[in-house]
């Protein structure tokens, strides 16, 4: 920002304090003008420098506050701007005049940082003579001394300025041969003595053990001071590292985590700025210096920071010098992975972090690519050091040493061969072993062993055994995932001489097994062949030997397996898909060609050899797998799709042709065939299942869609008159629906694109044509096509839009989402390309007259296209056009005019007092969007008639219509106000308005309370327990279930009321609980624990009588002598009962005195008399007779006329009969009979052995549930 400008913000000030700033510069600027000095920096600081000595002297101190405060402002703002000669010679009276601002402790924060900046500007215009001066002499050294106590003050915004300044001066040194700034030997000083006078006083104890944290904010400022001046200065100066080094560590140990980040921000500072060309002379005596600091080999506090900064400080020098870093890896990595022994963890781990940081940068790329003599034998020497990691020593770090050797493999890559293959081995040996319990990290090693090495010599080194495995041979089937999951960029003949013969010879046992049952050993076999056959989209992923492996024969295998073996056509296809796909994505890198050697092995010439070698197996493999997927079911399609994709984008034009003119002829008779077949076979075409084949049209269409984006420019036409062929037959929805995704398809290509440019007037009439054929699977293919179509359209065929226009405003209420969500697009998209401008041709629109006026084409002209639906002859128009219209208007309101809102909010306005439903569906839709979005002033105005249109719906319960219009006003009360909403009410709709404000004031209440939302809120909430229905818990629940509701209450209120319930440990009845153990966890509950019953160990039909009523034992000691149960012989008839008993049951079921009968009304009359003999006419009596032995000792059964159980009746009805055969049980109670089908049980609150209906079952025990 220049001078002029941050004067002109003076000059115009918006606050109070900056008032008279403003006032003393119009006074300056006043007399400059008297006395006719121009307005420059100049002149400015001369007069700014005589206010200075008028407000603050050296005598008398500060003479005006305010003016004082304003001058120094001013200064700090002109002084950048003058010449430096001038502050030069400024600089001793300026800086007497500052000096009792500075060093007064009272003085204001605003005043001290100005005058800050104004000694800033003085001393990056000092010159080494003046930087010569002693800190004794008024010079620039006794300034920087003033701001290094400042920049350790306890005001942060007077720190951060001094620090901000002191960073300024010294990235601006006076020009002289030395590396640092004259005085940041000086600031180095002072700060690392500030460090440690604050390390000593924070470090000394108070009392018992406790040490003085009141020094902790001090050494958080003198860190700060010192990562300022290390970044500022190109580097900490070279003298005062050692000593910064040993403060650093000492802090770096500090239980202070604050601390600890502060020192290591430090050395990442220090170290960062080292890494040019300039500073980085310092940086060998700096590591040096770091490594005489070594602490001991168990000091689990500081050796993790020391090995952090090790870390850091070698990866900046193999950034500085890559090759003599490298040269000292052997040392380094053998002096750090000693502390793998250490029995601290966190020592461990660090020296791990430590090592894989090593790996990774000081490494050079050339070492792997060319490596001399000499770098190999540093290889060796790292490779000894690596495998001694695996011995017993280390033992206890073994999880961090693979982590490193995982590093190891990933950084040597395929010079790993030959020096890590005793690595391999062991660990190989260690996975092996089933007592091992780090198989997972194993894996990872071997792993990225296949990565770096190719699993050839990974199998060299651990060979599988699983042809002939012999004694002490294992097999080793394990590592065939982690072959899969690694293998890449490697030889494809390995695994042609490797696996395939290993796979024939596992698929030739399973054969041998014939038709015969499979053992476990057969189905082993099967799974092996399938994961052998996994392996070869690895070896298919940047192959190698792709030119001489892949020939006719292994092409000629590929095929015969896609036809016999279908479980291996996944791997295959997606194998041969990679082919392509990894050397196109190969050659189209735009990698260079070193890291592309360096991470492949390979460059873009061979990928590109191999492409084109791929390209002459192209026809062959397309016509396999055209055959495959003519004979594969559609839900298992996809992934041959792709690989003929991609086969399709290697395949010569005239090949191309060939194919295309094949399928073409033959999906031209596979339509003849289809349109000569009769309604009858159509109709059974339609009811076929989903495992049969589709049709022969729709396999060949899916193959023209493939297809469409590879073809020439002269297959065009006779693609184009292929979709028109097509898209008039509405009687097969589903090819039509294919025939539409073609458009789509084409777009995604160039040559595509240019065809529907040349085409699209064709294209528009074949749309318009098809409109009336269209079924409705293909609408939201349709849709899509008429986008592209609109995409592409030109300025002079903008008369397509209204044309179709209505049939995308009613897709905007179709039913499938999806659909709709097209056709919102579509509008959105037409509406975007009538805004471009252009000119509409009303002639050529159907249904116009051929006189009609050219339109021109804008956006309100598109709204009032749309709008033309309102007043359409069916609800439904009217609706979808009034979707449409909120959809638009959401997209484009700021862009229309206000007269065109305001005409829209009116006219919805209007339709809000309909009585269709489905009209003002939609317009709640638009009310709520102009409510949301429109501007205040369109829609405030409108509130008089909107409010009281919304209130009339407000009662209407269907369709949701109360919680919309619920949602509507919450959101209205939210940006308009409570009042300017209720003043519009009637006064029996203002009930409804304050139970919205009540509702949301009762949810801020209950938020700022920290509860879990309004009590009517826990209603709707979804059924937490221990049970998933009502009825299980009634069934498995409680036994203490017959406690009253209020009981319940009672113990759930303190849980769902208080912030935090009582704790229950449910106990085991054997084994008291045990509280060490983790799974007690599962034990301790903040429910009242009940006991629980058990469900049944095994479904039993239950047992009937003769009228179909179920039966119960009512007995509890578990005889399976049941006295209720009919007796049945071994025939399944009835031992008992004559035909004579059964027609007296039914006689008395009709008329008897238990009979269901009918009064006035048609209504049904239960018989409630109660026989005097029963006691309390609730029991059930059964007759022990001396002849209950006989015919099975079956009791006789005799139901009383009760309404069963002992105890009283429920209020809800006094008997339930079963309707045997509906499931359902009427009650009778205060709401009549049969007007309710009751869901609980019905039997008395506080009793009985009674049964109770629940669900269409019935229950044992009369409690209420």
């Amino acid at each position: 920002m220049s001078l002029t400008e941050k004067l002109n913000k003076i000059r115009s000030p918006k606050l109070q304090n900056q008032r008279e700033t403003a006032v003393v510069l119009s006074a300056v600027e006043d007399t400059l003008k008297e006395q006719k000095h121009g307005a420059t920096p100049t002149a400015y600081f001369a007069a700014l420098l005589a206010l200075l000595g008028q407000s603050v002297s050296a005598s008398n101190g500060i003479v005006n506050k305010e003016l004082a405060t304003s001058v120094v402002y001013l200064l700090d703002i002109v002084a950048p701007h003058v010449p430096a000669p001038l502050l030069r010679s400024k600089f001793s009276p300026i800086l007497t005049s500052l000096a009792p601002v500075l060093t007064h402790s009272d003085i204001e924060a605003p005043l001290i940082r100005s005058s800050i900046g104004c000694l800033e500007s003085l001393l990056v215009a000092q010159d080494n003579a003046a930087w010569a001066l002693p800190q004794t002499q008024i010079g620039p050294r006794r300034a920087i001394a003033g701001l290094l106590v400042l920049a350790v003050d306890h005001r942060p915004k007077v720190r951060k300025r001094a620090q901000d300044a002191i960073t300024h001066v010294l990235q601006n040194a006076p020009p002289s041969p030395s590396l640092d700034h004259p005085t940041a030997d000086m600031c180095a000083e002072t700060a690392l003595r500030n460090v440690n006078d604050m390390a000593a006083a924070s470090g000394k104890k108070k009392g018992k053990g406790q040490k003085h944290e009141e020094h902790q904010p001090g050494l958080m400022h003198a860190l700060q001071l010192v990562k300022t001046i290390a970044s500022a200065s190109g580097g900490w100066p070279s003298k005062k590292i050692e000593p910064l080094c040993e403060v650093l560590m000492t802090i770096s140990k500090s239980n202070n985590e604050y601390l600890t980040m502060a020192a290591f921000e430090i050395f990442e500072v220090i170290f960062t700025s080292m890494a040019d060309e300039l500073s980085s002379a310092k940086l060998p005596r700096l590591m040096e210096a770091i490594s005489e600091l070594r602490p001991s080999q168990n000091d689990s506090q500081l050796l993790p920071p020391w090995i952090a900064v090790i870390s850091r400080g070698y990866d900046v020098s193999a950034q500085i010098s890559p090759e003599d870093t490298f040269q000292k890896l052997p040392e380094l990595f053998d002096m750090v992975s000693g502390f793998l022994a250490s029995s601290f963890h966190n020592i461990r781990v660090s020296a791990a972090e430590c090592l894989i940081s090593f790996l990774v940068n000081c490494m050079p790329d050339t070492v792997i690519l060319e490596p001399s003599i000499y770098n190999e034998k540093v290889l060796e020497k790292v490779a000894k050091s690596a495998i001694a990691l695996l011995s017993v020593k280390y033992q206890s770090a073994w999880m961090e040493v693979f982590t490193v050797l995982s590093a190891l493999f990933a950084a040597f890559r395929w010079r790993s061969t030959g020096l890590l293959d005793e690595v391999v081995k062991t660990v190989g040996e260690l996975r092996g072993n089933d007592s091992f319990n780090g198989k997972k990290e194993a894996d990872a090693v071997l792993g990225k062993a296949v990565e770096a090495m190719g699993p050839e010599s990974v199998l060299n080194v651990l060979p599988l055994h699983l042809t002939k495995p012999k004694s002490g041979q294992p097999g080793r089937a394990w590592l065939l995932p982690i072959l899969r999951d690694h293998v890449q960029n490697t030889n494809l003949a390995h695994f042609r001489s490797e696996f395939v013969p290993l796979s024939e010879t596992m698929f030739q046992r399973v054969i041998d097994n014939g038709t015969s049952e499979k053992t476990m050993e057969i189905k082993i076999f099967e799974t092996l062949v399938q994961q052998i056959w996994a392996l070869l989209p690895g070896y298919c992923n940047s192959s190698l030997d792709l030119t001489t492996s892949f020939d006719q024969s292994f092409a000629e295998m590929l095929a015969n397996l896609l036809y016999k073996q279908v479980e291996l056509r996944t791997d295959i296809c997606r194998a041969l898909q990679t082919l392509v796909e990894s050397n196109q994505d190969f050659f189209s890198s735009e990698v260079s060609e070193q890291d592309l050697l360096l991470h492949k092995r390979m460059t873009k010439g061979d990928a590109q050899k191999n492409i084109e070698h791929l390209a002459t197996f192209a026809g062959n493999l397309l016509a396999v797998l055209f055959n495959v997927y003519s004979q594969t079911l559609p839900q298992y399609r996809g992934y041959i799709l792709q690989c003929i994709n991609a086969y399709l984008s290697i395949t010569p034009e005239k090949e191309l042709l060939d194919t295309f003119n094949r399928v073409t002829t033959m999906l031209e008779a596979a339509l003849a065939e289809s349109t000569s077949q009769t309604q009858a076979d159509k109709q059974k075409q339609k009811q076929s299942t989903s495992n049969k084949m589709p049709p022969t049209s729709h396999t060949l269409m899916d193959l023209i869609i493939t297809l469409s984006i590879y073809l020439p420019r002269p297959t065009f036409p006779a693609l184009f008159s292929l979709a028109a062929l097509i898209l008039p037959q509405s009687s097969d929805p589903q090819l039509q629906k294919k025939a539409y995704k073609l458009l789509p398809r084409l777009a995604t290509s160039p040559t595509g694109t240019l065809a529907l440019l040349d085409r699209n007037s064709e294209l528009q009439s074949l749309l318009l044509t098809t409109a009336s054929t269209v079924s409705a699977p293909a609408r939201r293919d349709r849709l899509a096509a008429i986008a592209v179509v609109i995409e592409y359209l030109p300025q002079t065929s903008l008369h397509f839009i209204p044309s179709i226009l209505s049939e995308v405003v009613i897709s905007a209420k179709e039913v499938n989402e999806k659909a709709r969500t097209a056709a919102f697009d579509l509008l959105v998209l037409m509406a975007k390309k009538m805004s471009q401008g252009g000119q509409i041709d009303q002639s050529q629109i159907p249904h116009m007259a051929a006189d009609a006026p050219t339109a021109t084409a804008s956006l309100e002209e598109f709204f009032t296209m749309v709008s033309a639906g309102l007043v359409g002859s069916t609800p439904h128009m009217v609706s979808a056009s009034i979707t449409a219209l909120t959809r638009i208007l959401y997209e484009f309101a700021s862009q229309l005019p206000n007269a065109v809102i305001e005409d829209l909010v009116q006219t919805m306005d209007l339709f809000l007092t309909s009585s269709n439903r489905e009209i003002v569906r939609s317009v709640l839709g638009f009310v709520k969007v102009a409510i949301i979005y429109l501007p205040e002033s369109i829609v405030k105005p409108r509130l008089e008639t909107l409010v009281p249109g919304l209130m009339a719906w407000s009662r209407e319960h269907k369709a949701h219509f109360r919680a919309k219009v619920k949602h509507i006003f919450e959101r209205a009360i939210r940006r308009f106000g409570f009042e300017a909403i209720e003043k519009h009410c009637a006064e029996d709709d203002k009930k409804f308005i304050n139970n919205i404000r009540k509702t949301k004031e009762r949810a801020k209440r209950h938020k700022a309370e920290g509860t879990q939302g309004v009590a009517g809120e826990r209603e709707t909430e979804k059924r937490k327990g221990r049970f998933e229905s009502e009825y299980d818990e009634a069934l498995y629940g409680s036994d203490s279930s017959s406690d009253s509701d209020v009981g319940h209450r009672s113990d759930d209120e303190p849980a769902r009321n208080g912030k935090g319930g009582q704790t229950y440990i449910t106990e085991d009845a054997d084994e008291p609980l045990d509280l060490l153990d983790r799974k007690s966890l599962a034990h301790i509950s903040s429910r009242k624990p009940q006991a629980m019953k058990l469900a049944p160990s095994k479904q039993r039909k239950n047992k009937t009588d003769l009228d179909g009523k179920l039966i119960f034992n009512d007995a509890d000691d578990g005889d399976e002598d049941d006295a209720m149960a009919l007796d049945f012989d071994v025939d399944g008839n009835n031992a008992d009962v004559s035909l004579e008993g059964g027609i007296n049951a039914y006689v008395d079921a009709i008329k008897g005195r238990d009979a269901v009968q009918r009064g006035r009304g048609g209504r049904l009359k239960f018989s409630n008399k109660r026989e005097k003999s029963s006691g309390g006419g609730d029991g059930m009596d059964v007759d022990d007779d001396d002849d209950r032995n006989d015919k099975g000792g079956k009791k006789q059964v005799k139901f009383s006329d009760g309404a069963g159980g002992g105890g009283k009746e429920g209020k809800e009805g006094r008997r339930v009969d079963r309707v045997r055969g509906s499931g359902k049980s009427f009650s009778r109670g205060r709401g009549g009979i049969g007007k309710r089908v009751e869901r609980r049980g019905l039997s008395g609150r506080s009793g009985g052995g009674g049964g109770g209906v629940r669900g269409g079952r019935v229950m044992k025990g009369g409690g209420r549930r």
